[in-house]
Formats: C-alpha cells, sequence, structure tokens
C-alpha cells in the first residue's frame, strides 16, 4: 500500500516542490491550498483541500490517515521587522500564521497520523536562539515560538501516539520569500527534506535540508 502524506500550503514555492517530489516517489499526495493555486492544480493525481491554518473553521476539511503531515505555512510579518515599531495586530499576524495556528493544526491533526508517522513543521534557522545574529525581529521571533510549541507537542501528544515531530530548515531557497539570490533551488530543498522525513525515527528534532541537527 503506498504511503499518504499531507502537505498543509501546497499552492507554491516549497510546498508545491514537496507535492511534486512525493508525488514522484510514489505516495499518494493531499495537498492545502487557502485559495486556488492552478499550478498545484496542474499536478496530476494530488488530492487538494482548501484549508488556512489561521481558520480553524476549515481544519475539518481534511479526512483519512496519512504516514507523514507537513504543515508549510508562514509569512515574513511587516516590512520593518522592528521590535519597535510593530503594532499589536502586526505580532498577532505573524505569531498566529508562523506559530499558533500551525500548532493548533497540528494538534488536530495528530489522530490522522499512523502510528509510527511523523508531523512535520517548516521552520528556520532564524528561528534559532543559539545561532541568532538579530534583526529580523517578527519573523524570528514566530518562528523560534513555532519550535516551542513543536517540541511541547512532541513531549506529550505526539509521544502518546508514537508520532515524530520534526521542525524543519529548508535552507535559503529560490522562493517568493527567499528572494532569486537564494543558494538553492526549490527542487533541491524538496529532495533534502522528502530524505529527511522519509528518515524520521522517533522524538523531536530541530532539522535542516541536509539531515543537519541544528541548535535550539
Amino acid at each position: 500500500m503506498s504511503k499518504h502524506i499531507l502537505i498543509v500550503g501546497a499552492s507554491r514555492g516549497i510546498g508545491l516542490g514537496l507535492a511534486k517530489e512525493f508525488k514522484a516517489r510514489g505516495w499518494d499526495v493531499t495537498g492545502t491550498e487557502r485559495s486556488k493555486s492552478e499550478e498545484l492544480h496542474a499536478v496530476e493525481g494530488i488530492q487538494i483541500e482548501t484549508l488556512d491554518v489561521t481558520e480553524p473553521s476549515t481544519f475539518d476539511a481534511i479526512e483519512g490517515e496519512f504516514d507523514a503531515v507537513i504543515v508549510n505555512a508562514g509569512i515574513t510579518g511587516a516590512r520593518h521587522q522592528s521590535s519597535e515599531q510593530a503594532t499589536a495586530e502586526e505580532v498577532a499576524e505573524v505569531i498566529m500564521t508562523n506559530a499558533f495556528g500551525p500548532a493548533h493544526l497540528g494538534k488536530k491533526l495528530l489522530p490522522h497520523i499512523r502510528q509510527g508517522g511523523s508531523l512535520s513543521f517548516m521552520s528556520s534557522l532564524m528561528g534559532s536562539i543559539e545561532d541568532s545574529s538579530g534583526g529580523y525581529d517578527l519573523y524570528r521571533t514566530s518562528k523560534t515560538a513555532q519550535n516551542m510549541l513543536a517540541k511541547g507537542i512532541a513531549e506529550q501528544e505526539a509521544k502518546e501516539r508514537g508520532v515524530t515531530v520534526l521542525s524543519l530548515h529548508p535552507g535559503w531557497v529560490q522562493t517568493d520569500m527567499g528572494g532569486p539570490n537564494a543558494k538553492i533551488t526549490v527542487e533541491e530543498s524538496a529532495k533534502g527534506l522528502a530524505d529527511v522525513v522519509e528518515n524520521a525515527r522517533g522524538g523531536y528534532a530541530f532539522i535542516d535540508y541536509t539531515g543537519k541537527t541544528l541548535p535550539f
């Protein structure tokens, strides 16, 4: 029986790349979008659902069982990225979209993940406290918060179900967010991330697309 993966946020960029990569590896793939993505719909054989990580009312669209789930949702946040300039609304938007929304969805999806499966969150090395060089206050803080929530899920609900939890760093990727000067292509990142997910072996890890464990 083919393995089944759910990729949340598969409409473009890394999420779309992952959907194509896992499909090429023979997995059954379900991908989600907030609004219709012509690129995603052009990929043959992918089941598509509509979901928004900031709208819990959309979570019930997901049915069935999965061997792996990747929650790939995120925004950079306000252009200024400054803790001094940030408004309550700007903080709420980036924290809800990058941290609490994904964590809420992840917990909701745990019963759909088979024992021995994995739940991954698309994080960033910029969420590492030990590695931080400062700047990008809003984005960094949101990803640090996401890592903390992911590890909490790993130590509680996921451990009870025998599900691995991963915080994934995709590298600096040539996407709308990463920009054209980024070091690696979407295809390179997706291939590495797929290898990491396929080799998940229990517990929690903050890990990059090459399989390197990152400082928390």
